[in-house]
């Protein structure tokens, strides 16, 4: 059984890998005009095989409704999203992605691998399939839902 000393240091380590990553990812996103919040809306609807309604992503994002509706104002402000009427009950919106929202999404990728790549530099390639190996395991033990 390891040491709590090493668990509460390998602990922090961990959240301050995430912060530096963050970081990293908010630095190569800010030019895109387009935040965190913003981008997890975007790769939700992207994700969905239909357009979401706006409770659908609510609830996806866990966050509350009205939350969603200043993101996809923002985000349809942006081109990003546009607001399209439910096809079978017209007081429902779902919302959809537009080529602009798909370019974007690419360039997000792009800034997400470019943050990753900052913070990967040090690593060899040896190091990076072992911390891959890793991080894999840890996110598949027991906490599943993590």
């Amino acid at each position: 059984m390891p040491e709590p000393e090493t668990s509460g240091l390998l602990a922090e380590q961990l959240l301050r890998l995430t912060r530096k990553l963050h970081r990293a990812q908010k630095r190569h996103m800010e030019p895109l005009g387009i935040t965190p919040a913003q981008s997890r809306l975007l790769r939700t609807v992207a994700h969905t095989d239909e357009p979401p309604r706006m409770a659908d992503l609510a609830q996806r994002l866990e966050v509350v409704p009205r939350a969603v509706t200043t993101l996809v104002d923002a985000l349809e402000a942006h081109g990003s999203v546009r607001r399209v009427p439910d096809p079978t009950n017209r007081r429902v919106v779902r919302v959809e992605l537009t080529d602009s929202g798909r370019s974007t999404l690419r360039a997000l990728r792009d800034a997400r691998r470019t943050a990753a790549e900052d913070i990967l530099a040090p690593l060899s390639a040896e190091q990076r399939e072992v911390l891959g190996g890793l991080l894999d395991t840890l996110s598949t033990a027991h906490g599943h839902g993590c």
